[in-house]
């Protein structure tokens, strides 16, 4: 029976559109999920493992357990049925549970290394461990708590023990599985775990109810007899009302739109079970009056716990002040020390004035203290209650602390000054008071003293936090919070060494450059500006001429620059280190096929050494030795020492096996149609045949190398070495003998058995193998003659390979080959006689008379493909010439094969066998993207006339030839035919090259193949690999057909026809296979809406199936919606079905009912939590909707899964980082961009965060997780609405901070997909930004910043939320420094200071902001490193400068400002959501409208803003008189403005066609003054749109609400500015002038008001009049403007000026009306603001649209930008399309 047989019909969905169903009746118990647990006698492939009925078996040991009052106790039930029943769990859930179980003690059991001695016993000690670590999180709990354990397991063992551990493991896993959204909330589920495990403990002690005197019940019993098994009581008592809780606080927070403050979320419920008080408050039966729950009125409910999240961006100092306190401490002393003007700063610290300033660092840090403390009160005022009085008593203290220092410091430090002021010098009085000073400093810094001791020794601060003393929480009361996270965090001691040592590099290298080039030349011009007296202002000046204004904008910018330079410095050292552990760690060894080539005869030991399980010695354990000795073994195989490792000849069975692996490897290869069929036959390891006595290795090793080694002997002739010559080099050796044993086994073929020819040509080689055994062939044998015989072979051979073979020809090569032997080859001359005596003649005269061979020719048969496979092979080794450099041809082969040959040169921990490895899931979430293309899809023509198809078939041109031949080859006859026979293939083959989930599946079932593979392999004897490599020679003749999945291979081998889907090993299995593999794999897709599909008949409902239909492993899990009688009562449910191979049907497994609807939180970790339950084994990956997976790569999953035993620091990895390949970069430019950058992060960065740094996180990688440490603590992802939006990365603070271990192993990758247009990489960008803005304010973010050392917090800091706010400050900076200079141009200051300052340099020198450019190259700086690793040096710079070429500047540049832009506006105002970026290709223009909508705010306002900055500036700055130095000065500002812009446009395809241009702007106008009504969308309406982009205006509470404001007063600056600078001021400088300008605006507004009025009141009727009030207004404008330029001293460049000076004090006045829209919103006002707003957008848009008009209008700039964006391929097929637009059929 197989592996989906079910012996009785399942109830199932037949019709995958059949309505969701009401509750299930009971269901039969057939239906299983991977076990038949509930028949252990069925014939399944798994249940020949004892160790799955010692599971099992042990599970059913109820013996004398009470048995339940009510209702009929079933009496096969086993311990789980018996926990249902008492505890109220449904059944599916006890089912689900019980297979969990079963399963993972089974694997567990399998691992062990000395079976037990009852092979059918549950062995204790694999129990205990589980029960160990499974309950770990709540043992911790009980004791943060100083709670006894409720898990009481007797000291003596016995079986009731054995049966009470299996009792309180399968309660946790009931309580967990059936918890829902209560699993985020891990400390909740401890609570409730705690107080059942109390009830278990007297049902199993058979307590008396004081109340009844019967028996005692749980509290969730059913109290009644009509209480029936599988009620959901649990669910229903207990789930229920925290899950309404939780829902009642989401609904209030309006969807997240509401302060963080204003409502509880997971973590706040969570944390409320971190104190002693949730006994007091909650009890047990749980007291539902409660004020946790929502059922009271929110103002008496319990408020926010632990944590405050407050929106401000002062966060990013509370969270990381040690860092903030550092930076600005040296920068004081920098300047104290610079302000000397000394050569060195240590010339100036002789002075004793400069010591003594140098104390004031202490009134800062005192200061610094008292902010802290400050914000801290100001930020988490609401955590203080009644119960936590202490918390508001700290806060206060803390506060007057710092102040008392504060002034402390002041008084000493004004009382040193004072004694020497009085005695003139330095006097004895004065010294003893700086000596009392340092004193009160030495008290100051006695607590950081401690903490470096304590940084030091590590274990000792671990230690004493984990201890849970009462006594040390006294102690440490002042410093923090007690919290149950975030103890015991510190590393080992060589860990703490490596990388203080990398910080305190980089913090030298920072300090130096900031004190030489940053502080010390600006204090020069500071000080000649601060002495210039006398400055005469061009404007009215409020404050004294002091210039201090000047001086402060002069240093803003620095200052900017000097805060964030750390995360260049940063990067230029991580780039480094990664680039120093790549190479120690071998990457990049191997870069191309060539280098394989030297290598691969090494390549088989390697991966028999990795891949393949050693045989188990006594000791699994790595001794030192053992490690060595690995070592030494691993430094053999790498550069071929030593012999073991020179050749791998055929009779080995290790060669076999290695064949076997690289062939099914290069068959997927074919199957994915990365390679062609020749290719296929170049690439593979053949079987041995045809008795060839040496490895026959792969074709392209051995091209050429018979050619060469026939001119070696031309040469050689004479020499009798020649042989040895040839043979130096192992391939030359190989090809020449498998040249020879093939020519010899052929020739001997093709002639009949038992006649003269055959035993004449039979003679002829014993005689030549008898001259080479002697070594005596060169002397025997003329070598010039052996080209002659060459050539005839190859027209043998040709003639072979036909389809219709010439008799006549063949006879004749035959005799020209015998003359040849016989008369000229051999030096010694023989006679006929001596030949007939030699037997190389006849001897019959009868045979004479005909032509020899005429008669003794057979050919084999025509369609033996497996002789003419061989033939193939032969004629390619005797006729290449080329060394095959370029097979295989397609670049995504190349870097397969050398990723994979070179990973296994990398340290990997040695591979067990199957049976022993770890049991793993894959996850992935899925919700509605593409499953797979319709064939509408892929031929629907954009406007260009560009199909998806098409386009496909440009971008990967050899995939589509290979995937067109392999469809002939499978029967197809004509091209056509694709469309209709094939299009299932067709839109597969689409598929696998998008970002599909039909990609993703076949990516992970490589796992499923692998395995099957491996457990063969494993198991399989030398006899089994011998006779198997025998049957598939045999079997090669009738694999021609080969199809596109070898995963489907369901059927066990010999039901299966030898048809597409079998694959080379998978013709040999046995059948036990496919249980270990199921044992060890599952694979989960949680389809969250599958049921809602299925209902509406959604074609994706149907892929879904498709995909089941054909992957065994696959289960998929969503959540169905039944709806009972009335509408409104809906109950859900979490379903987990598969595909039943046996019904042909797809089956329902599981239905477990949920307290409600899934998604109260984030989407993403919500679906993915429902679907946890069903997943299995030790560890989970996690994989999104747009991965992929290799063969090749799936072979080495089990070796990454031993790493999880290994230690790594003090700790064992929780988090195993896996390296990703971007799989996108080859679609247009941008994805390249994108594809490298991504690249560099996922591999260099995060190698460096995982060692030295020790901070790497989870970023959404494919990282596997340790499943058993996180399913206690809160699960893979945290799900709070809004501040969690970046759900991943929130599972490695969570780890972290619980004393997890995140590590990254770079020998194995999975594929993963990127956004391609620039839209979708803007949007991702956003969301990203927005994810990191939200991150800031949480508290896992400030816990780390404090739980952390201070270098680890730095190495946080700068690789997460401050990479962020770094590039917002370099953004802000650049706005500082043209602010500046504008103010200094305007006043008038610059003119004065070069006028009359000596040091005229002053204001020349001030820095230029090229930082813009010294940031880009930075963060391309570990890009430029990590391809010189991985591909060389030459192609890394030729990439970089191809990159350039293409404009990668614009874009990294465009992709800063969005950074910057929705990370700031997250931090002021909220608005983070979740941005579906559609992750489709990118080939339809995007319309000018649609990038207006998407880049206004973010880049081209801002672009307008600096643009009119630099022109104003231009205008009236004396400096920009000198064009060099202006250009030296602003060149990146304008670089910048340009790249905001144009980069829209730039990355648009056709975004310069002329005509598209001109439609584009018709379409901009429709929608501007489109009007639109209540349903318009803002794709429709300016409006609409206006509205939605100030929404988080609305939101956003007083301070972000002010800070906007104060933001916005900065465009009234412009008219201050420019208005003395007009000739109708007179040079007048007074206030008058100023307040004069505002009457233009006045009049400029009301001109507008009047026009607006008459358009409302007669354009609609009376149109005279309108045009009429027109020309009344325009005449009068202009006859006022006409005299003004006659009588005043007005000028027409003033009219211009002014323009500059009154536009944006415009734009700052409708900037404030939108920040005070709900005051102005009913007022008349309000209309006039939205009219003059819709003129702004409509002359953005002009501005915008004027650059690219005129590049449109240019001849050949459209080409040459689809050359920037697309391939050459591509390019070309657009221009031909773009003629036959229309005409194209695909």
């Amino acid at each position: 029976m197989n592996v989906g047989q079910r012996p009785y019909p399942t109830r199932g969905l037949s019709n995958i559109h059949a309505q969701p169903p009401p509750p299930p009746p009971p269901q039969e118990p057939s239906v299983y999920n991977i076990i038949p647990i509930h028949d252990l006698l069925t014939d399944h492939p798994s249940l020949r493992y004892p160790e799955v009925r010692a599971a099992a078996s042990a599970l059913r040991t109820v013996g004398n357990l009470s048995k339940p009052p009510y209702g009929t106790w079933d009496p096969h039930g086993d311990l789980m049925d018996w926990l249902g029943v008492f505890f109220g769990f449904q059944k599916d859930s006890v089912r689900n549970q019980r297979e969990h179980l079963v399963l993972h003690l089974a694997n567990s059991q399998m691992r062990l290394e000395k079976p037990p001695s009852i092979p059918d016993a549950l062995d204790p000690g694999v129990l205990r461990r589980f029960r160990k670590k499974l309950l770990g999180n709540y043992t911790s709990w009980c004791s943060y708590l100083r709670r006894k354990s409720e898990v009481i397991i007797p000291k003596a063992s016995n079986d009731d023990n054995l049966r009470r551990e299996l009792l309180y493991v399968g309660l946790f896993l009931l309580v967990w599985g059936e918890s829902a959204n209560l699993r985020f909330m891990p400390e909740c589920i401890c609570y409730i775990y705690h107080h059942m495990a109390m009830e278990l403990n007297k049902v199993l002690g058979h307590w008396t109810d004081p109340n009844t005197g019967t028996d005692f019940l749980p509290s969730v019993y059913g109290d009644c007899e009509s209480s029936v098994y599988g009620d959901c009581e649990f669910l229903k008592r207990i789930v229920m009302p925290f899950y309404k809780t939780i829902e009642t606080e989401v609904k209030s927070s309006r969807n997240g739109s509401k302060p963080h403050s204003a409502w509880r979320n997971y973590d706040d419920i969570n944390e409320f079970f971190w104190s002693r008080r949730c006994f007091k408050k909650l009890k047990w039966p749980i007291d539902f009056s409660s004020n946790f729950f929502a059922d009271v009125e929110k103002i008496k409910r319990v408020g926010k716990t632990g944590f405050v999240e407050q929106r401000s961006f002062w966060n990013v100092f509370r969270s990381f002040d040690k860092l903030w306190v550092l930076l600005i401490l040296y920068f004081q002393a920098g300047l104290i020390v610079a302000w000397e003007r000394t050569e060195y700063p240590w010339k100036a610290l002789e002075r004793r004035d400069v010591q003594v300033k140098l104390l004031t660092c202490f009134i800062t840090w005192s200061g610094l203290r008292f902010v802290q403390s400050v914000l801290d009160a100001g930020m988490q005022y609401s955590l203080v209650s009644r119960e936590t009085m202490l918390l508001g008593l700290r806060m206060g203290l803390k506060s007057l602390a710092a102040m008392t220092w504060t002034v402390v410091f002041g008084v000493f430090y004004g009382r040193i000054w004072s004694a020497k002021n009085s005695a003139g010098i330095w006097s004895s009085e004065a010294d003893r008071r700086i000596v009392t000073f340092l004193e009160a400093a030495f008290v100051f810094v006695v607590p950081e003293l401690l903490a470096l001791l304590f940084f030091v020794l590590p274990w000792i601060r671990n230690a004493l936090e984990e201890l849970d003393w009462s006594i040390l929480y006294v102690f440490t009361w002042w410093f923090h919070t007690r919290i149950f996270v975030g103890r015991g965090l510190r590393e080992g001691l060589f860990n703490n060494i490596s990388y203080t040592l990398f910080w305190i590099a980089v913090l030298a290298s920072k300090f130096v450059f900031s004190y030489f080039l940053q502080i010390k030349p600006l204090v020069a011009p500071t000080q000649a500006l601060l002495d210039l007296g006398g400055v005469s202002y061009n404007w009215h000046e409020f404050f004294s001429s002091s210039n201090k204004i000047a001086v402060v904008l002069l240093w803003l910018p620095v200052v900017l620059i000097y805060s964030m330079d750390l995360q260049i410095w940063y990067a230029i050292f991580s780039s480094f280190v990664g680039a120093a552990i790549g190479l120690f760690s071998h990457l990049g060894e191997i870069r191309n096929v060539d280098q394989l080539r030297l290598r691969f005869q090494f390549f088989a030991s390697a991966l028999q050494f990795n891949l393949m399980p050693e045989e188990q010695s006594l000791s699994p354990k790595l001794t030192l030795v053992k490690k060595l000795r690995d070592s030494i073994h691993r430094l053999k195989l790498r550069y071929g020492l030593g012999k073991p490792y020179k050749k791998i000849e055929s009779s080995q069975v290790d060669a076999t096996r290695f064949a076997m692996i690289w062939n099914e490897i290069v068959t997927t290869f074919r199957e994915e149609d990365l390679i062609s069929d020749q290719e296929l036959e170049l690439l593979e390891l053949p079987p041995n045949c045809w008795d060839i006595s040496v490895v026959r290795w792969p074709c392209i090793l051995l091209s050429n190398e018979l050619l060469l080694a026939l001119n070696q002997a031309k040469e050689l002739a004479d020499a009798p070495d020649s042989w040895l010559k040839a043979s130096q080099s192992e391939y030359r050796r190989c090809a020449i003998i498998e040249a020879y044993d093939s020519i010899k086994y052929l020739l001997l073929m093709v002639l009949k058995q038992g006649t003269g020819e055959r035993d004449i040509v039979d003679k002829i080689f014993q005689e030549i193998d008898e001259k080479i055994h002697i070594e005596k062939f060169t002397e025997s044998y003329k070598m010039n003659l052996l080209e002659d015989i060459h050539s005839k072979l190859i027209s043998l051979v040709e003639l072979l390979m036909r389809p219709w073979k010439d008799l006549s020809k063949a006879v004749n090569i035959f005799q020209a080959l015998y003359e040849i032997y016989v008369r000229e080859f051999p030096r010694r001359k023989r006679n006929t006689m001596q030949l007939k005596q030699d037997g190389l003649a006849p001897h019959d005269p009868a045979t004479g008379e005909g032509l020899l061979f005429e008669n003794a020719i057979e050919f084999p048969d025509a369609e033996d493909e497996f002789f003419n496979r061989q033939v193939r092979r032969l004629h390619t080794i005797l006729t290449s010439r080329d060394s095959m450099h370029d097979v295989p041809k397609n670049i995504e082969a190349r870097r397969r094969i050398a990723f994979f040959s070179n990973s296994l040169f990398m340290n990997m921990p040695h591979a067990p066998d199957v049976e022993k490895m770890m049991a793993f899931s894959v996850l992935t979430p899925y919700y509605e993207e593409d499953v797979c293309f319709g064939k509408q899809d892929l031929r629907t023509l954009n406007e260009d006339g560009i199909s998806i198809i098409f386009y496909l078939q440009k971008i990967y041109e050899d995939e589509w030839n290979n995937f067109m031949e392999r469809m002939r080859r499978d029967g197809m006859e004509n091209d056509n035919e694709i469309w209709e026979k094939r299009s299932r293939d067709l839109r597969l083959w689409a598929s696998h090259r998008g970002q599909t989930l039909s990609r993703t599946v076949r990516g992970m079932m490589y796992y499923y193949r692998a395995l099957k593979t491996l457990s063969y392999l494993d198991s399989a004897s030398e006899i089994d690999i011998k006779m198997g490599t025998q049957e598939l020679a045999s079997h090669h003749s009738l694999r021609n057909n080969r199809g596109l999945d070898g995963l489907n291979s369901i059927k066990p081998p010999s039901a299966r026809k030898l048809s597409k889907a079998s694959s080379n090993v998978s013709l040999l299995f046995k059948g036990h296979e496919y249980g270990s593999a199921l044992m060890k794999f599952t694979y989960v897709v949680a389809c969250q809406l599958y049921g809602q599909q299925k209902t509406k008949r959604d074609h994706r409902a149907e892929e879904i199936l498709y995909l089941m239909k054909n992957n065994e492993a696959l289960r998929v899990a969503y959540v169905d919606e039944v709806y009972s009688g009335r509408e409104e009562e809906v109950a859900y449910y979490s379903v987990l079905v598969k595909y039943d191979q046996q019904l042909q049907r797809e089956v329902e497994i599981y239905r477990i009912r949920l307290p409600g609807s899934i998604k109260i939180g984030e989407g993403k970790p919500e679906n993915q939590n429902h679907a946890i339950i069903f997943t299995r084994g030790d560890a989970v990956q996690t994989i999104d909707m747009n991965q992929d997976n290799y063969f090749e790569e799936a072979l080495k999953m089990r070796n990454l899964l031993e790493e999880f035993k290994a230690y790594y620091g003090i700790r064992k990895p929780t988090i195993l980082g896996v390296r990703e390949n971007i799989f996108t970069g080859s679609v247009s430019s941008l994805a390249w961009f994108m594809s490298a950058q991504d690249t560099s992060f996922v591999t260099l960065g995060q190698r460096v965060l995982a060692n030295p740094l020790k901070v790497r996180m989870h970023y959404g990688h494919p990282d596997v997780f340790d499943r058993f440490w996180f399913l206690p603590r809160g699960g893979i992802s945290k799900a709070s609405k809004v501040i969690n939006i970046s759900e991943d990365i929130f599972a490695g603070f969570n780890c972290t901070l619980r004393g997890g271990n995140v590590t990254h192993h770079e020998y194995i990758q999975v594929g993963k997909g990127r956004d391609v247009g620039l839209n979708q990489i803007s949007m991702f960008e956003a969301k990203i930004a927005s994810g990191n803005g939200e991150q800031v304010l949480s508290r896992d973010v400030y816990r780390l910043g404090h739980r952390l050392d201070f270098f680890r917090m730095l190495s946080f800091y700068y690789s997460t939320v401050g990479f962020y706010f770094n590039t917002m400050v370099v953004v802000m900076s650049a706005y500082t420094f043209l602010w500046g200079r504008l103010y200094l141009a305007l006043s008038g200051v610059e003119t004065y200071a070069l006028n009359h300052s000596s040091n005229n340099k002053a204001l020349g020198t001030i820095l230029n902001q090229q930082f813009i450019i010294q940031l880009g190259l930075f963060t391309a700086l570990p890009m430029i490193v990590e391809n010189t690793l991985e591909h060389g040096f030459l192609p890394a710079v030729w990439d970089f400068l191809t990159m350039q070429l293409q404009l990668a500047s614009v874009f990294y540049t465009f992709s800063l400002g969005t950074r910057s832009h929705f990370f700031g506006r997250t931090i002021l105002h909220g608005g983070a959501k979740y941005r579906a970026t559609g992750r489709g290709f990118v080939v339809q223009h995007k319309s000018f409208a649609e990038n207006y909508r998407l880049y206004a705010r973010s880049h081209f306002v801002k672009a307008v803003e600096l643009g009119v900055i630099l022109t104003v500036y231009a205008a009236n700055s004396p400096l920009a008189r000198n064009t060099y130095v202006y250009i030296a000065m602003t060149i990146s500002s304008w670089f910048l403005v340009i790249s905001w812009i144009m980069a829209p446009f730039v990355f648009n395809p056709s975004g310069f066609d002329w005509l598209k241009t001109v439609y584009d702007f018709g379409g901009f106008n429709s929608w501007i003054w489109y009007s639109g009504g209540v349903f318009t969308k803002a794709e429709q309406s300016w409006e609409t749109w206006w509205y939605e982009e100030q929404s988080h205006l609305r939101t956003t509470g007083l301070w972000g609400k002010l800070l906007e404001i104060i933001l916005d007063l900065r465009f009234f600056f412009f008219q201050y500015g420019v208005v003395y600078h007009l000739d109708i001021s007179g040079g007048s400088k007074s206030i008058v002038v100023y307040l004069i300008s505002w009457t233009y605006m006045v009049v400029a507004v009301g001109i507008y008001v009047i026009i607006a009025y008459a358009s409302d009141k007669f354009a609609a009727k009376e149109h005279i009049k309108y045009r009429l009030a027109q020309l009344i207004v325009i005449v009068l404008t202009v006859l006022v403007v006409v005299l003004m330029l006659k009588f005043t001293s007005l000028t027409v460049l003033d009219l211009v000026s002014s323009l500059l000076a009154f536009i944006p004090t415009g734009w700052g006045f409708i900037c404030i009306a939108q920040v005070l829209r709900p005051f102005l919103e009913s007022t008349v006002v309000w209309d006039t603001v939205v009219s003059l707003a819709r003129l702004y957008d409509l002359l953005f848009g002009v501005i915008v649209m004027v650059p690219v008009a005129l590049l449109s209008w240019m001849p050949g700039f459209q080409s040459m930008q689809t050359r920037i964006l697309f391939n050459e391929a591509f390019s070309r097929g657009l221009q031909i399309s773009r003629i036959l637009t229309g005409k194209k059929s695909n």
